[in-house]
C-alpha cells in the first residue's frame, strides 16, 4: 500500500525579505518560516531542517524498533535526536543521529549493530543520500528485569 504524505508551504516576497507558512496537510502543524531564520539561526524558530530532522528522527526510530523487534526484543523505548547541518548557498550538509534505548536480551555490540543497520536503511536516510549520515550515539540502557 503507497501512503502519501502533503504539506504546503506559502512564501510571501523575495528570499531576504519575505517570510511564509508551512503547514502540514493532517492539520497537526503550521509553522512559520524565513531566511533569515534558516541561514543565520534563531530560537523558537522553525526551519526546514528543523522539519527534516524530525522526519529523520522519527523515522530512524521505527526502523530500529523494527528491526529489534524482528529480533525478539522490542524496545522498551528509543530516544532519538537528529541534528541536520544546513550552510547558506550551500545546503544540506549532514544529519547526525544520536540514540538511547532500553532493550533486554541483547548487549551493547549487538545494538550499536542494529542502529547502524537503521542509519543506512530507514526510508529518509535513503531518501538522504547525498548527505552525510553520522550516528554519533547508540547507547542501550540496562534493562531491568
Amino acid at each position: 500500500m503507497t501512503v502519501s504524505s502533503r504539506a504546503t508551504a506559502n512564501w510571501y516576497s523575495g528570499l531576504t525579505t519575505g517570510q511564509g507558512k508551512a503547514t502540514l496537510a493532517s492539520g497537526n502543524g503550521e509553522f512559520e518560516v524565513d531566511w533569515q531564520a534558516r541561514s543565520e539561526g534563531r530560537e523558537n524558530a522553525v526551519t526546514p531542517e528543523e522539519l527534516l530532522a524530525a522526519a529523520h528522527a522519527s523515522c530512524f526510530s521505527m526502523a530500529l524498533s523494527f528491526a529489534l523487534e524482528q529480533n525478539g526484543t522490542p524496545p522498551h523505548w528509543v530516544k532519538v535526536e537528529a541534528e541536520v547541518k544546513f550552510e547558506a548557498g550551500v545546503g544540506v550538509l549532514s544529519s547526525m543521529l544520536t540514540v538511547h534505548a532500553k532493550v533486554s536480551g541483547i548487549d551493547q555490540l549487538e545494538f550499536s549493530r542494529f542502529a547502524e543497520d537503521a542509519k543506512d536503511n530507514c526510508p529518509v536516510s535513503k531518501a538522504l543520500a547525498g548527505v552525510d549520515i553520522s550516528l554519533e550515539s547508540a547507547t542501550l540502557e540496562e534493562a531491568i528485569v
